[in-house]
């Protein structure tokens, strides 16, 4: 007769001990995001204490009491309210259906409510084309970028801000020379160890540009405290902003986002980030079909050990060179060289078979390019002649616009020979193509002298034998006759000094004699 009654007491205080365990009494503890906007630090990723230090050492911490005893409150139990429930407090059980949900669930920033903010919702809505070319655009890139947000405990509204600066686009640049898909200038880019040479620009690269990109933000979030602020930051200059903050203090006006007089870019800037989170975060309500983005990796990082041809990494890989280069858009030149870029990425699927058919490519060679300092400036038909390439392939190899020499210590993309050692770390991260405007030339006539060939005529005025003999029809080792006219172009300077030379040796005729 009492059994029943005593099971009932028994199961409904077990049911009280375990739910007990999951609410505490206190209040939870802050993320990692709302501590550093509480304190206006950077924000961090959290770390487990190192077991080797002295302080763990001293005191270990007491796993057995953490892990058993349960945190049962002293209050009755208060339901769970949905404020909690979206502020991040409680975590939902269900894992995010794509990668659209877990960027929504991941919302932090204070909503913006202002005008511009509708009128750019009307703006993507009415473009539902350019909306899927650049979402479909941004499903290579966007569950690294959100890996990476989260780590930090940032809001998940940043993984949306290269849809602003580029659409997505990293071989994107500005006409202020910014570039990339989160578009750094080339000082904020060296600032941030982003690499800018003649084999690559890291402000394209995916990984060392989203890594440059966080930290920046987390910089400007620490100094101002503001989200807003430091996306305006971003895009205006962390000085400028700073210098708008203090107008408006020394005038006691106001100092938030709304409040700043800034350039219609910047005053835009924001409203467009919250345009695009409004449509991602209801995108029924704007008529709008997001493409779908698995919430898992596209791809995937492989090592690199040998410097190694794009194209022979895109056959190995089982991939068109043009996606390959949408995942590596930072290679300028068609061969990787492994002491600078150690890693590539390649699509998820694809690493296995390239790491596969790379073991089996040993007996072969890995990359036909090479690079060659040249020892001093020369034009660039003489470093053509002296790599053993005709003039128009070493300009496009290398990018050479018309009109230019290269300047001593330049650092070429030439031809390798089955001898040539992979390029060093030192060339291949710091290697850049130093160029001169070639001089205005004039066509001049000189007489050869006794012994006369073209490499003493060249010698002689500083030219490429090569080009003397080009202008003259004749062999690179060919001889001249004495007296012999031979055209040299040479700089307008040395050309009006070789004609006064000349007039100067002629005899003086005079008046009458003329007539």
């Amino acid at each position: 007769m009492t059994f029943l009654p005593l099971v009932r007491w028994a199961g409904l205080a077990g049911l009280l001990w375990l739910t007990g365990c999951t609410i505490p009494q206190t209040a939870p503890p802050q993320t990692a995001a709302s501590a550093g906007k509480a304190s206006g630090q950077d924000i961090a990723p959290r770390q487990s204490p190192d077991p080797a230090s002295p302080a763990t050492a001293a005191n270990p911490p007491n796993t057995a009491h953490t892990a058993h005893t349960p945190d049962i409150p002293d209050e009755p139990l208060q339901p769970i309210t949905a404020v909690q429930a979206s502020s991040g407090e409680v975590a939902s059980l269900s894992a995010p259906a794509d990668l659209w949900d877990r960027i929504r669930r991941g919302f932090a920033m204070p909503d913006l409510q202002h005008a511009l903010v509708q009128e750019r919702e009307q703006w993507y809505a009415a473009r539902p084309d350019y909306m899927q070319r650049m979402t479909e655009r941004s499903s290579k890139y966007l569950f690294h970028i959100v890996e990476e947000i989260e780590r930090r405990g940032m809001p998940t509204e940043l993984a949306l801000l290269p849809y602003i600066e580029s659409a997505f686009n990293p071989q994107a640049i500005s006409s202020a020379k910014a570039a990339g898909m989160w578009q750094f200038m080339p000082a904020t880019g060296n600032y941030f160890d982003l690499k800018q040479n003649a084999f690559r620009d890291d402000r394209r690269d995916v990984l060392a540009s989203t890594r440059a990109a966080l930290d920046y933000l987390q910089k400007l979030y620490t100094m101002f405290g503001d989200w807003h602020l430091a996306l305006a930051a971003y895009n205006w200059g962390e000085g400028r902003v700073a210098r708008a903050i203090a107008r408006n203090q020394k005038q006691g006006l106001g100092t938030g986002y709304t409040d700043l007089s800034m350039p219609a870019e910047t005053r835009l800037y924001v409203p467009k980030l919250q345009a695009v989170k409004n449509i991602v975060a209801h995108p029924e309500a704007f008529d709008t079909e997001l493409p779908l983005i698995e919430n898992h990796p596209y791809f995937q990082t492989v090592d690199i050990p040998h410097d190694i041809d794009v194209a022979l990494v895109a056959t190995l890989a089982g991939v068109r060179e043009a996606d390959f280069r949408a995942l590596n858009p930072s290679l300028h030149r068609p061969v990787i060289l492994a002491a600078g870029t150690p890693q590539i990425l390649l699509p998820w699927d694809n690493a296995k078979l390239f790491q596969h058919n790379l073991q089996a490519h040993r007996a072969g060679q890995y990359a036909s390019w090479t690079v060659w300092t040249v020892p001093a400036t020369m034009s660039v038909a003489e470093a053509a002649q002296r790599t053993g390439m005709s003039e128009s392939e070493l300009r496009s190899l290398n990018q050479i616009p018309p009109r230019m020499r290269i300047k001593a210590g330049s650092a070429l993309m030439v031809p390798r020979s089955g001898a040539s050692q992979d390029v060093s770390s030192h060339l291949a991260d710091n290697g850049q193509l130093g160029l001169t405007p070639e001089p205005v030339t004039r066509r001049t006539t000189v007489r050869a002298g006794k012994g006369d060939t073209v490499a003493s005529i060249a010698r002689r005025y500083k030219l490429a034998a090569a080009s003397v003999a080009r202008w003259n029809g004749v062999r690179a080792h060919a001889a001249f006759k004495t007296g012999q006219s031979v055209v040299v172009y040479l700089p307008v300077r040395q050309a009006r000094g070789k004609r006064q030379a000349t007039s100067a040796r002629r005899p003086r005729v005079s008046t009458a004699n003329a007539r």
